[in-house]
């Protein structure tokens, strides 16, 4: 693709590094914004620029939130012996969007996946050992999607917890093997968390 300003190649690279979007997809944003007001881009890239600079992960259930404890967390409302595991701020909003959850969350920021050369100590996961051992939970509700390295990450962390006091249970399979939780509908993923099963069930199910 031959460009005839550097300045448009160089946006254009960059807005290509974007998941999902193509070097034509964004000569075509970057075009669009060059038409648009210059107050407008500005706006734009102030947005980007606080969102790098101010964004803060939650210090109890590390969701992206703009102050320390998130609002959820520090909802005096919500359960917190009861904690929902999940692998990123896409499925906290996804289960919210239910209403049928009232507890809290536990954001791994990401899965087990060797391929990617994604490992335990990678996530979250030890300070979620933690929040057991201290004895504050009294059930995990394991979210994760229903894929294999999902199921992989499930098993881990009922591994390092098993001998502790507490429920572990996983979303009822409502959700379609291999889908990822993001692009569940409302009603099948309430559903799901409501009638979640015992943990130790699903392992009998995929052993």
């Amino acid at each position: 693709m031959e460009f005839s300003s550097k300045l448009l190649e160089n946006a254009v690279y960059e807005m290509s590094q974007l998941p999902g979007i193509g070097k034509r997809t964004a000569l075509r944003l970057v075009l669009h914004l060059l038409k648009q007001p210059e107050a407008q881009t500005g706006r734009l890239a102030n947005a980007l620029g606080s969102l790098r600079k101010d964004i803060k992960f939650c210090s109890n259930c590390h969701n992206i939130s703009d102050v320390v404890l998130c609002e959820i967390c520090a909802n005096p409302k919500r359960d917190k012996s009861l904690v929902c595991v999940v692998e990123d701020i896409r499925d906290v909003m996804a289960i919210e969007n239910t209403s049928q959850y009232n507890g809290l969350y536990h954001v791994l920021g990401g899965k087990i996946s060797p391929m990617e050369g994604i490992g335990p100590q990678d996530l979250t996961i030890q300070s979620l050992v933690e929040k057991v051992k201290n004895g504050a939970i009294r059930e995990l509700i394991f979210a994760m999607s229903s894929t294999m390295e999902g199921d992989t990450t499930n098993f881990y962390i009922y591994k390092q917890i098993q001998d502790h006091e507490l429920t572990t249970s996983t979303i009822a399979r409502g959700i379609a093997v291999g889908d990822e939780l993001e692009f569940a509908d409302e009603i099948t993923l309430g559903r799901s968390i409501i009638h979640r099963i015992p943990f130790e069930s699903s392992l009998k199910a995929n052993g």
